[in-house]
């Protein structure tokens, strides 16, 4: 890099500090991504234009989009239609879903909390699941996004429940959520955000109106859901319940259990014996069918 007041850099300066690779940037500039730098001479200069094209092309991959829908972003900002609604929308929908705010776990409490003794196996598990993050340059000190999740582990674990079927629960849930979250971003794509949608990419109006929006309807997929599995606990709890203390403590029928027969067999007996008879030849048919399985066991006790 140059010392003047405007910085140049060289292909491989400006990959140390954007953090790209000189074949990424190469790349970028064959797609249309990055603006051609100046030819002076044998060599490329870069400016500080590039590298903050870097960093921007860095930041919305990071936040999940591809490379085709950076492009139309891009060249919709050279064009002059600005990017700054977009990128609060896009800062909108990244940011956090939830007024819980992460926090720091050691390993000897970690140890502590689920059973004194210590589980690389459980710990990795975590780790996959996303419920621990590990700390760069701190192998005995995790990150935990959700506190609260942590905790109903750890309290699950403490009623008995082993680890393996908490995760196992854990990716369960997991995937039943992601699919409410999904129906829920289609329902309101569908009859709220369409209208924004016109234009790929949105104006910056429609951007700016879209952001509002989401901060608008943010909370309410989890008080939906909050208020719709408090109802569906209330209920199945209840039953479950009801179904558990009357198989423990229900009086069993003294008398015979009546046994409906289908429609067809009742037919076909009156049929054969007439309607007056049917019950007569049922219990006649049912007290052979006893009488030649008992003949059955005793022979096969003989046999033996």
């Amino acid at each position: 890099m140059s010392d003047q007041a405007v910085a140049e850099y060289r292909i491989e300066d400006l990959a140390h500090h954007s953090g790209a690779t000189v074949r990424t940037i190469r790349a970028y500039q064959d797609r249309g991504l990055l603006p051609k730098p100046e030819r002076r001479g044998r060599s490329n200069v870069y400016r500080d234009t590039h590298l903050a094209r870097l960093r921007q092309i860095a930041d919305l991959l990071d936040r999940g989009y591809t490379l085709a829908s950076i492009k139309e972003l891009l060249e919709a900002w050279d064009a002059g239609r600005g990017l700054g609604g977009v990128l609060g929308l896009v800062a909108e929908v990244h940011g956090p879903w939830t007024d819980e705010e992460a926090d720091r776990i050691s390993r000897s409490e970690l140890n502590e909390r689920f059973g004194g003794r210590p589980d690389d196996d459980a710990v990795g598990e975590a780790c996959e699941l996303g419920v621990l993050e590990r700390i760069p340059g701190r192998p005995d000190e995790f990150l935990v996004p959700s506190p609260q999740e942590l905790a109903v582990a750890s309290e699950l674990y403490a009623a008995g429940v082993p680890l393996v079927a908490i995760t196992g629960h854990l990716r369960e849930l997991r995937g039943q959520v992601e699919h409410i979250a999904s129906r829920f971003l289609e329902f309101t794509t569908e009859h709220v955000f369409a209208r924004y949608l016109g234009h790929v990419p949105p104006t910056d109006t429609d951007a700016a109106e879209a952001a509002a929006m989401v901060r608008r309807l943010r909370p309410l997929a989890q008080q939906t859901v909050d208020a719709e599995l408090a109802r569906a606990m209330r209920l199945l709890a209840t039953r479950h319940l009801q179904q558990h203390l009357g198989a423990a403590g229900a009086e069993q029928p003294s008398g015979p259990t009546p046994v409906a027969l289908p429609a067809g067999t009742v037919r076909a007996v009156q049929e054969l014996v007439g309607p007056d008879h049917v019950a007569e030849f049922v219990r006649a048919a049912t007290e052979r069918e006893i009488q030649a399985r008992t003949m059955n066991e005793l022979v096969g006790r003989s046999g033996r």
